[in-house]
């Protein structure tokens, strides 16, 4: 298994120009949609994800899977309007670990859409289906303590790591554009509105196999519009 991890500068106004031109923000505050748009025309099937974009001088951070070398050779290959519009003229990629040790601890931040899909195919924040299930008032319940329960479920998938301590930085309603249903042969675009979450904390990887598809496969949904990305850092020293 490789993993790549690579960094651009989108150009905000231009992002924003390109995104209303072809309708990919529906009024929504979030640009996820327009930006998973960009690297797919960008990238082709090589296309990068889970993704982050900071809007500020740390530029869009992704993983693939694909090799340094192919993807910036698909970088340099980009439609001159995308390449100016993702900033590809910073581009940099190089080979992220993949090979972990169990029981080492590591420093994480994280965005991420903590929703759930219902019986009949919805999506919906876990901090409501909690209210619901419990039958309380959503007063009477701490969302953080119920996202922190929703993200070390996550973690544990395939024994990946267990968190360590882990706290909400971040909380707030998104909208975005999503692909709807099939109507006629097509899957029209509708604006989503759901939880937006930011998470910072330590863990200690479990199982190094699990934990290296974990940060190559991203946590929750909506991993190709900018939610998902596992990112790294030195544990603290205390």
């Amino acid at each position: 298994m490789s993993l790549t991890l690579l960094q651009c500068h989108p150009d905000p106004h231009r992002l924003a120009a390109w995104a209303t031109r072809f309708g990919l923000t529906a009024g929504g505050d979030d640009l996820g949609y327009a930006l998973h748009t960009l690297l797919a025309a960008a990238f082709g099937d090589l296309a990068p994800k889970p993704f982050r974009h900071f809007g500020d001088v740390r530029g869009l951070l992704a993983y693939s899977g694909q090799g340094a070398d192919r993807i910036h050779t698909a970088a340099q290959m980009a439609a001159p309007d995308v390449h100016a519009v993702l900033g590809l003229e910073r581009f940099a990629a190089r080979s992220f670990p993949t090979d972990w040790a169990a029981g080492r601890r590591l420093g994480f931040e994280l965005r991420v859409r903590p929703v759930l899909r219902t019986k009949d195919g919805r999506e919906r924040d876990v901090f409501l289906s909690q209210a619901e299930k419990r039958g309380v008032a959503e007063k009477e319940l701490s969302r953080e303590a119920v996202y922190l329960e929703w993200l070390q479920r996550e973690l544990a998938r395939g024994d990946a790591a267990n968190v360590d301590r882990a706290q909400l930085d971040g909380f707030r309603l998104t909208s975005s554009l999503r692909k709807g249903s099939a109507v006629v042969g097509r899957r029209p675009a509708q604006r989503v509105t759901g939880p937006d979450a930011l998470f910072s904390g330590e863990l200690t990887v479990r199982d190094p196999a699990g934990f290296a598809a974990l940060i190559a496969r991203g946590v929750g949904r909506h991993r190709a519009f900018g939610f998902g990305m596992l990112l790294l850092r030195p544990p603290s020293e205390c």
